[in-house]
């Protein structure tokens, strides 16, 4: 009888490589599947440990350019954030790896697929959602909600002992448990010592970025131009040498992550709420995103009109983090809140001057040839021409209908206690 054929995302790491050497105890022929997301990883060398393990076959598939394409410009262009903090990174790589492994698992005639998402985490529901979407039938075994997975391997420990009786090699050690989740637009930190929100990160757990106190003493510019909302043209210089990079979204993303890095851009540490229910405490590293999204916001203050943005900001922006975030990706409100992030970016055209300096990102000027919503003699106070001053006594007698109905209502009690004795 025939084994029954399982799909593995695996990332060569210590659960992963447990949970394969696990499944193939348990009677499964195993197919390892690894996405190459942009993270830093010796990929061959993670092939060879699972070969070794005894994995019936390995695929890597690169997935960085449908990474940034699909993912990272879309919630560049709606200026996608979670809990007015969080840059959605791992969110973001969820849905292009999620699809990837049931391609493969179909091409290989897989039953299953399987993860190493904890229990008590986001990712094993944005991973098992989406495969239920791209393939409703498929079988998924998840061994950290399965009793006799989670009770024989109780903490980080039992794994790393596990491995060293399987000869195994892993990176974690029992010295520095926490856990990493690295891709092209960010890396991840939680568990270990992490887990107590009072706890500093330590200067070593930091991997993306320049200490930023250490970073250089000497400012870097260069220039972001944008076509609809997505970053096309990348102006910068390297070694006394102007370069420019040009629609070729992969390389931008790099160069603005390497721009970042040098210059300790995009750390934060939060405490979140997990879809779940549960509260967690995560650091990020989120180095060329982080520039790339604040330079698009800046802009769209210049060319996006008020109500659209407006709009786009309380429903568009909010929902979509939202869905990235607890997995909804492949759904019809994803489709429906895309459709609208297009239309909302169609004005959102121009060039941005930045600055990095010490972890910090600076706008040092923007313009657009195309989008004419700004008008400088408008604008000023020291020209009238096309806004006659007077037509504001009007506007304000509109406005002031109601203030002064609710004023008449409330009387002295909107003055409150002011206290007027040291005037």
């Amino acid at each position: 009888m025939a084994k029954e054929k399982v799909c593995l995302a695996y990332s060569g790491g210590l659960d992963t490589s447990c949970i394969l050497a696990w499944l193939i105890e348990k009677g499964y022929d195993v197919v390892c599947f690894m996405a190459d997301v942009g993270q830093e990883e010796d990929f061959e060398a993670a092939k060879q440990k699972a070969q070794k393990i005894g994995a019936l076959k390995i695929y890597v598939v690169d997935l960085r350019e449908e990474f940034v394409k699909d993912l990272c410009f879309p919630a560049i262009q709606c200026n996608a954030v979670y809990e007015g903090t969080y840059l959605l990174g791992t969110s973001l790589a969820r849905p292009v790896i999620a699809r990837a492994q049931i391609a493969v698992a179909q091409k290989e005639n897989c039953t299953a697929v399987s993860h190493g998402c904890t229990g008590k985490g986001n990712d094993q529901v944005r991973f098992e959602l989406a495969f239920y979407a791209l393939q409703p039938s498929i079988k998924v075994i998840a061994p950290w909600r399965l009793p006799e997975f989670y009770k024989r391997f109780a903490g980080r420990n039992d794994l790393l002992d596990y491995a060293a009786q399987m000869e195994i090699p892993v990176t974690s050690t029992k010295s520095k448990p926490w856990s990493m989740d690295e891709n092209l637009a960010h890396c991840s930190y939680e568990a270990g010592i992490l887990e107590d929100p009072d706890t500093s990160p330590p200067v070593d757990m930091w991997k993306l970025t320049a200490d930023p106190m250490e970073a250089s003493n000497t400012p870097e510019d260069f220039t972001l131009e944008f076509e609809k909302g997505i970053p096309t043209k990348l102006h910068y210089e390297e070694k006394g040498e102007k370069k420019t990079i040009a629609n070729d979204p992969l390389a931008l993303f790099l160069q603005a992550n390497t721009i970042a890095r040098r210059h300790g851009v995009g750390r934060i540490d939060i405490v979140e709420n997990r879809f779940i229910g549960i509260k967690s405490r995560g650091c990020y590293e989120t180095p060329g995103l982080t520039m790339l999204r604040s330079a698009h916001m800046d802009l769209e203050g210049l060319v996006l009109d008020r109500e659209v943005r407006a709009l786009r900001d309380q429903f568009v922006t909010f929902n979509y983090a939202k869905v990235l975030y607890n997995g909804l990706y492949f759904s019809p409100e994803r489709e429906f809140l895309e459709g609208s992030i297009k239309a909302s970016q169609e004005s959102v055209n121009g060039t941005v001057r930045c600055r990095v300096y010490k972890g910090n990102f600076i706008i040092l000027g923007r313009s657009s040839e195309t989008e004419k919503l700004y008008d400088e003699k408008e604008s000023s106070m020291d020209e009238v021409e096309g806004f006659a001053p007077t037509d504001t006594t009007g506007f304000i007698g509109v406005q002031a209908i109601r203030l002064k109905k609710y004023g008449a209502v409330k009387g002295a009690a909107l003055l409150g206690k002011t206290d007027l004795s040291s005037a």
